[in-house]
């Protein structure tokens, strides 16, 4: 597998703004849009919640591999990857050897203001928000750093200023890629 595809993968946690900037990003970079997570849904019939209701979330993220598999081999596509997808290991493998990786970095406070009104995350449906928020932070934003080509704070920007910069971090990685090919070589 080669990053030569065109893919770009958006990674960080729920409410970080993986859809929304991704959305746009996509259209500015002339690539297809994907939210792995809708893909899935479409695919089952089934919502996440309910999949993580049947099969629980081992259940669920066997599929979201799959899923995954299916579409890092596409080309030119911009896929929105679900918070705790970097927690695979064949999940970060198939993303840093077929894109770059982008992590939307935010905060806590920021994933609250976002989620307030959101009822469909499996993971938020019973206790304190933000204690569960913390505690992913804790498990996964070390994940999202090693993994990232880009670490874009997505916080306290409009979706088009946030999508317009980081275009221009995408393309400012992209020079410094043609310009240093050991750059580009798959990390870990």
């Amino acid at each position: 597998m080669t990053k030569a595809r065109g893919n770009v993968y958006l990674i960080g946690p729920m409410g970080s703004g993986k859809t929304t900037i991704g959305q746009r990003l996509a259209v500015i970079l002339g690539l297809e849009f994907m939210d792995c997570d809708h893909e899935l849904e479409a695919h089952t019939g089934a919502s996440v919640g309910l999949i993580f209701d049947v099969e629980g979330e081992e259940g669920f993220r066997r599929r979201e591999t799959e899923m995954l598999r299916k579409l890092t081999a596409r080309n030119q596509v911009l896929v929105a990857t679900g918070g705790g997808t970097v927690l695979g290991e064949e999940n970060r493998k198939l993303l840093r050897e077929t894109g770059l990786v982008i992590y939307l970095k935010t905060t806590v406070k920021q994933q609250i203001r976002r989620l307030v009104r959101d009822k469909s995350r499996p993971l938020l449906q019973s206790g304190d928000r933000e204690e569960k928020l913390t505690r992913l932070a804790r498990e996964r934003n070390y994940l999202y750093e090693e993994m990232a080509d880009i670490v874009f704070p997505s916080q306290n920007r409009g979706l088009e200023a946030a999508a317009r910069s980081l275009y221009e971090a995408v393309c400012a990685h992209r020079n410094s890629e043609a310009e240093d090919p050991a750059a580009s070589a798959p990390k870990g």
